[in-house]
């Protein structure tokens, strides 16, 4: 079977040459498109790819330059488009591409979304799909190896685009592939290189003081345990002989495996909604240079990326973001292969079959570390099935497969009834109700805005574990992607970063009265009693993360605080205690673990804002007591002896 990646990169860089010899000679357009055309029909033979190439191919709607079965190239002469699309001369070229792709659905009796479009002119090339009821237009980028790459990969999937299975995901990045081979050993060795300047050391050691709550590395690869890992990071030619070692090359897995499902969710949310919420482009990042990828990637660990979707909380800063600050070129090369092959899936089979996408990052979690590995660390996850059947006996009025046809009640109860998962995990129980939430409000003709609503407000997660939550957000989000078009404002994911048992609680000695205590894993926060409150804390956490990224006075933070928040019962104690808080976090920063402890108290908070619930279901962590980390069983002792 021939090589589709290799032959990919040998005729980008042809095709690439060939423009570069072509643009001084200044051709028209005639001239410019056969060379091309012919290198393309070259391309596809050796890459066995079946397709039916036809030359100004006649259409109900004009004569498209070229036809690559389900892909539409418009050809312009050389130096015609601009980088920007309000330009004259590329707009009426876009306008072209988008009248072929509807005439070519017509003749070829297909959908919208099956078909794309690329123009060219050899300076610069832009990518048209369809995509939920709008055109998606994506900026004009220059014509380099990257970007020719992706045009071909555009050619190579056009007909089915790799469907955003877990199938898949494994296939292509399960630790067996070279290029998840190649990431970890560069992240690995990054680590190594940078763990002696204080930032990624102390976002190395905040990772390890979150995961030590519910982990003890030094017990799960201690002794004999250790020799299965050996065995299994030996597939990636990477060795680890202490615990310790242990330690890091989980943090290095954990980064991949939590950059992976960062970024698919910017791909769903580009290439499936990105036409109708807007938002940056996933596929601008193939062909940028070093330095704008590294900042787009900032802005993805940071949020931003998510922000401009209308999503608040999908990322909000977490220590997984430390290979930004070790960016050397092992690791930029090992993330554009792991983005180039991401740019082939497909999301559209998100709406198609959602039942194929369901807990994706459960599967690949399963396949990137064995069944030994993960009883070790005392990760057990739920399987579809016998979260099904819990559900279906916990109330089986709804989950019935044909449920009674009192409609008034049944809507009552879809749109009423409230979910909580204590430990969610990836989320297999919140997504497997948004999918009965969702096919029984399409019965009930339920307005798509109701339902999201209902959603958001009734069907909540809490876990511990700061890469489970991300998991089960963007298993959420891909749940309800279909919905988000029909948001009436921001959107929270109600999946949150907090202990469903050790919660924040109202301080009872002399010391900590008319407080709330925030237990952590690097100690306990005391925050004024007046401001927690469901109107008041949320407020203050972000004013709390708007002044320590600002590094204001902490004279300035009590003045904001007593400005903006204070209720009439304020007093003198408060403002010192709300000064202690900020110092706290203030500290942290300066220390390098930033953009995380605001957040975590907003997330612990959640237990005692989110109200109360009708049904608590879900998997208790299966982990022994004797187990748990000393600090964290001696903090939860008092509550099982009540």
């Amino acid at each position: 079977m021939p090589d589709s990646n290799k032959s990919i990169r040998k005729y980008a860089k042809k095709i690439l040459e060939k423009c570069q010899e072509l643009l001084p000679n200044a051709p028209n357009e005639a001239e410019f498109r056969h060379p091309i055309d012919q290198l393309l029909r070259e391309f596809c033979d050796e890459a066995g790819l079946n397709l039916s190439p036809h030359a100004e191919h006649p259409l109900t709607t004009g004569r498209a330059d070229a036809v690559f079965n389900r892909l539409v190239i418009e050809y312009e002469k050389p130096g015609t488009l601009s980088g920007n699309l309000s330009h004259t001369a590329t707009k009426k070229a876009v306008q072209q591409v988008k009248d072929y792709i509807v005439g070519l659905a017509k003749k070829q009796r297909q959908e919208l979304q099956r078909i794309a479009g690329v123009v060219l002119d050899g300076c610069y090339i832009i990518f048209v799909r369809y995509h939920a009821g709008n055109f998606q237009v994506e900026p004009p980028v220059r014509v380099t190896s990257d970007s020719l790459e992706r045009f071909l990969y555009w050619l190579t999937n056009t007909a089915s685009g790799t469907a955003l299975t877990a199938e898949n995901l494994n296939r292509d990045f399960s630790i067996e592939q070279v290029r998840t081979q190649n990431i970890l050993r560069a992240l690995t060795e990054g680590l190594k290189n940078a763990l002696g300047g204080d930032r990624v050391n102390n976002l190395f050691k905040q990772w390890r003081m979150f995961f030590s709550q519910s982990i003890d590395y030094s017990e799960a690869f201690g002794g004999r345990k250790l020799e299965s890992l050996k065995k299994w990071v030996g597939k990636a030619g990477l060795t680890v002989n202490t615990p310790k070692e242990a330690e890091r090359f989980f943090f290095a897995l954990h980064t991949y495996f939590a950059l992976l499902v960062k970024l698919i969710a910017w791909l769903a949310l580009s290439k499936h909604l990105g036409g109708k919420l807007g938002g940056p482009s996933f596929g601008q990042l193939i062909g940028t240079d070093s330095d704008t990828l590294r900042r787009r990637l900032s802005e993805l660990e940071e949020g931003g990326i998510f922000h401009a979707f209308g999503l608040t909380n999908l990322l909000e800063g977490d220590f997984f973001a430390w290979y930004l600050f070790a960016w050397d070129k092992p690791i930029e090369d090992a993330l554009r292969e792991l983005l180039k092959c991401l740019d082939k899936y497909d999301p559209a089979s998100l709406s198609i079959h959602p039942e194929e996408s369901r807990d994706l990052f459960k599967k690949l979690y399963h396949y990137l570390l064995p069944r030994e590995i993960r009883r070790n660390l005392g990760e057990y996850y739920t399987p579809d099935w016998l979260a099904q059947q819990l559900l279906n006996q916990a109330e089986s009025e709804l989950f019935a497969p044909d449920p009674p046809r009192n409609e008034r009640r049944l809507r009552d109860k879809l749109l009423n009834t409230r979910w909580l998962d204590p430990a969610c995990g990836s989320g297999t129980f919140l997504v497997l109700i948004i999918a009965r939430m969702k096919g029984l409000g399409q019965a009930l003709f339920i307005n798509e805005s109701e339902l999201l609503n209902a959603i958001l407000g009734n069907v909540v997660g809490f876990d511990l574990n700061p890469l489970a939550v991300l998991t089960a957000r963007v298993n959420y989000l891909l749940a309800i992607a279909n919905l988000l078009e029909h948001r009436r404002g921001e959107v929270t994911i109600p999946v949150y970063l907090a202990d469903s048992v050790r919660t924040p609680v109202m301080g009872q000695d002399l010391f900590t009265e008319g407080t709330c205590e925030f237990p952590t894993a690097i100690g306990n926060f005391l925050v004024p009693a007046v401001l927690c409150t469901k109107e008041r804390f949320d407020r203050f956490c972000n004013i709390l993360d708007e002044s320590v990224r600002a590094q204001i006075s902490p004279d300035a933070f009590v003045s904001r605080i007593e400005k903006e928040l204070a209720p009439p019962e304020w007093q003198e104690r408060d403002a010192h205690l709300a000064r202690d808080v900020y110092e706290q976090v203030l500290d942290l920063h300066r220390q390098g673990m930033n953009g995380l402890w605001a957040r975590l108290l907003k997330n612990n908070f959640a237990p005692l804002t989110v109200g109360q619930f009708d049904y608590i279901v879900g998997n208790p962590p299966w982990v022994n007591w004797e187990h748990l980390p000393d600090g964290y069983r001696q903090a939860i002792k008092p509550i099982w002896e009540r």
